[in-house]
């Protein structure tokens, strides 16, 4: 049906009326004094979600343009970090580090499972000469559904003493809690289109006291994502080039949103969601990918056994107009994945469980009995 699709995937994610409208008015000079008064009232915003006292710059840019700034304002030539790798985006901050000269370590886990924070502290604590100058992880790997243990890492990191943390929580903030700055987190990346309730096109980078002292030494190559014009421009609540004025006004939307939920409401209703689906997928017998115990608040992805995903996803957005999202790389086919982030409520949940068993009904692969995981998906959430 034409305007009905629903995204049940973890970016972009719906975008409430509210927010739509926001940005539908038509733009004005963003060296004006109106546009000044928006960038003075989304920075205090965004300082709220992020739990920080420190910058949030805003670049008109994907999730890959924050994490990379994040990168190339705090390390130089030939520095060594450690890249945690368990998931499509850890390999690219493994690649990114790479094209730009690191001196890479990576510290893996297969694809499903969660990164070791032991790892790291065995890693960092035989640093005695403090040669590694960054952690840098995915906090909420999207392509496997996994949430890493942050926290736990930050604190290794901070008792390194020297070393940053550069995290990716594109699908993180919002979604779950990231203090930022009682974790200890240098460096936080984001994008619009994950539980900010936006669409795409701009991206987040709070940056620490500590990764500002780095970003003095820093000597890697930078122009547009050079993060010192934004600080400056920033304290006149400015940017240093064009910015995506509607997309702001959209920003500001959505967290004056935000905050009438409040964080912890917020953080519940991901934490419900997580735990409706992980049930429903379980009720109707569809193995879920991740490790048990450490399912992002963003996503869940499931693993059906001898079952096409792509045929299921397929039929699901054919007969019901709802989108998942499939396996990445060598898992497409084999995985799909249900978003819960954002804009999301519980009847939307349901209506992504009962399209499913609806559909694995239609193809004659439904293992239980009708209507198992819609029972299971609601008593998840009471």
């Amino acid at each position: 049906m034409q305007d009905k699709l629903t995204l049940m995937i973890p970016g972009p994610t719906p975008v409430p009326e509210t927010v739509l409208k926001a940005m539908g008015r038509h733009p004005i000079g963003h060296r004006s004094g109106e546009f000044q008064a928006v960038v003075r009232r989304t920075t205090e915003q965004l300082r709220w979600l992020h739990q920080t006292q420190a910058d949030v710059l805003v670049i008109t840019g994907s999730g890959t343009a924050a994490m990379e700034a994040g990168i190339i304002n705090t390390l130089s030539r030939g520095d060594k970090v450690i890249c945690g790798d368990n998931g499509k985006f850890g390999e690219r901050w493994v690649k990114l580090a790479k094209a730009y000269g690191l001196d890479v370590q990576v510290v893996k886990a297969d694809w499903g499972q969660p990164l070791d924070p032991e790892a790291f502290r065995t890693a960092l604590a035989a640093d005695t000469d403090k040669k590694i100058k960054a952690i840098i992880l995915t906090h909420s790997e999207t392509s496997t559904g996994v949430i890493n243990d942050l926290e736990t890492i930050s604190q290794y990191v901070r008792a390194h003493g020297t070393a940053l943390t550069i995290a990716d929580c594109v699908t993180s903030l919002g979604a779950c809690n990231v203090p930022m700055d009682s974790w200890g987190i240098d460096v936080v990346a984001s994008g619009s289109q994950k539980g900010y309730m936006m669409p795409p096109g701009l991206s987040f980078v709070a940056m620490s006291e500590r990764a500002w002292q780095a970003h003095k030494r820093s000597d890697l190559p930078k122009f547009y994502l050079d993060l010192g014009p934004y600080q400056k421009t920033a304290a006149q609540d400015s940017n240093p080039f064009t910015p995506a004025v509607n997309l702001y006004f959209a920003l500001e939307s959505a967290l004056t949103m935000m905050q009438a939920e409040g964080l912890d409401a917020i953080f519940e209703r991901h934490a419900r969601h997580r735990a409706a689906a992980q049930a429903a997928m379980k009720a109707i017998g569809l193995p879920l990918y991740a490790a048990e115990g450490h399912g992002s608040p963003a996503i869940t992805a499931v693993a059906p056994e001898g079952i096409d995903a792509e045929l299921l996803r397929k039929t699901v957005k054919e007969q019901f107009d709802i989108l998942l999202a499939g396996g990445q790389d060598h898992l497409k086919g084999k995985v799909f994945r249900i978003g819960h982030l954002g804009f999301v409520c519980d009847r939307d949940v349901l209506t992504a469980v009962a399209a499913i068993e609806s559909t694995l009904q239609s193809l004659g692969l439904h293992k239980g009995n009708m209507g198992a995981g819609i029972a299971a998906a609601a008593a998840a959430m009471n």
